[in-house]
């Protein structure tokens, strides 16, 4: 799978919440930080899915609003609206040159979504996106096994570890929550 070097973007599910957390860097070209503080999660179909991006920001918002219109077309069946996203990139030609790799999280599930035709459901329930991807994955898989944070707090961590190491994330990181049943939104934390 492509990796971009413009952001580290990590989900976590522990105990009924899911925690997304990205990192604010935003990168042009192979050697300059144009932004420290970039939003790169967003809250989607009634606060009930969260949705972050790696990759070219202006595909990833074009993408965000085709998703977004899929979970409302599909009334917020995750996997199904992905499915159907996957399908409009590959064979729609306004589209199927976008470069994003996209991860989404509802209540239920955690998917990695991306424009070569996958939708993945990854076996354990953390996964990680971006150039630091790797690293805040590896430290959120030890921190599940082996400590007792929430996960918000272990999407936290990783992503400090993942900015520790990888020169293309950086140490302001948002994360924000999801918490209860289906439908059900906790709050954003920002860090």
């Amino acid at each position: 799978m492509e990796q971009f070097k413009a952001t580290t973007i990590i989900a976590v599910r522990r105990d009924g919440k899911i925690a997304m957390a990205g990192d604010g860097q935003v990168t042009f070209g192979e050697n300059t930080i144009i932004k420290h503080g970039a939003k790169k999660i967003r809250k989607l179909y009634n606060n009930s899915v969260l949705v972050g991006f790696a990759g070219a920001a202006a595909d990833a918002f074009a993408l965000f609003e085709r998703f977004e219109g899929k979970l409302e077309e599909f009334h917020g069946h995750l996997e199904r609206a992905a499915v159907e996203l996957v399908k409009e990139w590959r064979t729609d030609r306004a589209i199927r040159n976008l470069e994003a790799l996209i991860l989404a999280a509802d209540a239920g599930k955690i998917l990695l979504i991306s424009g070569s035709g996958e939708v993945i459901e990854p076996d354990q329930d953390v996964i990680a996106i971006g150039s630091g991807g790797a690293y805040a994955m590896a430290a959120a898989k030890a921190l599940l096994a082996h400590s007792k944070l929430s996960a918000s707090e272990i999407a936290q961590q990783a992503l400090e570890i993942a900015a520790s190491i990888c020169v293309y994330t950086n140490d302001q990181i948002h994360v924000v929550e999801l918490s209860g049943g289906k439908g059900a939104a906790g709050s954003g934390v920002d860090s």
